[in-house]
């Protein structure tokens, strides 16, 4: 059996980290998704999934994520049932997320860390203008385009 959730998406709520009373952190939020197509008007629309991220994964995001900012998560699709404060039957399909990944623009990214209280030192040398580069070209040379001369 296999149980995989890839999605990416936009914050909708600036996410909160809790505390369960055991003292494991946990954080719910909800990521938009825009659909692949319009309605009959041409407008695009969403989807809203709700996700959950426990311990290390929730403390992540809560630090370096904002309300409206990209996000690519993957985890596994959980269904669980509860009763709500109304007494109420309910249930719930959400993601348990195990992995986030940031995928915005460098400036969206940083805009948004902007607004985050105590990143911590990543997001403190982004915001003091440090600059990371992948290299130079210097040293590289063209691969042609002659088949001939590959090892397979």
């Amino acid at each position: 059996m296999l149980n995989r959730v890839i999605i990416m998406g936009r914050i909708t709520a600036n996410p909160e980290l809790r505390q369960t009373q055991g003292g494991v952190s946990v954080l719910s939020f909800t990521v938009a998704v825009d659909r692949r197509f319009t309605n009959p008007n041409g407008e695009r629309q969403a989807d809203f999934i709700y996700c959950v991220a426990w311990r290390h994964t929730a403390e992540f995001i809560s630090k370096y994520f904002v309300k409206g900012q990209m996000i690519a998560i993957d985890g596994v699709l959980q269904s669980r049932n509860y009763v709500d404060k109304n007494g109420n039957n309910r249930s719930v399909i959400e993601v348990v997320v195990e992995n986030a990944s940031f995928c915005g623009s460098k400036a969206e990214t940083n805009v948004n860390r902007a607004h985050v209280e105590d990143a911590g030192s990543v997001s403190d040398n982004i915001q003091n203008g440090d600059s990371f580069s992948v290299g130079d070209i210097d040293g590289f040379e063209e691969i042609g385009t002659d088949d001939s001369e590959l090892p397979f």
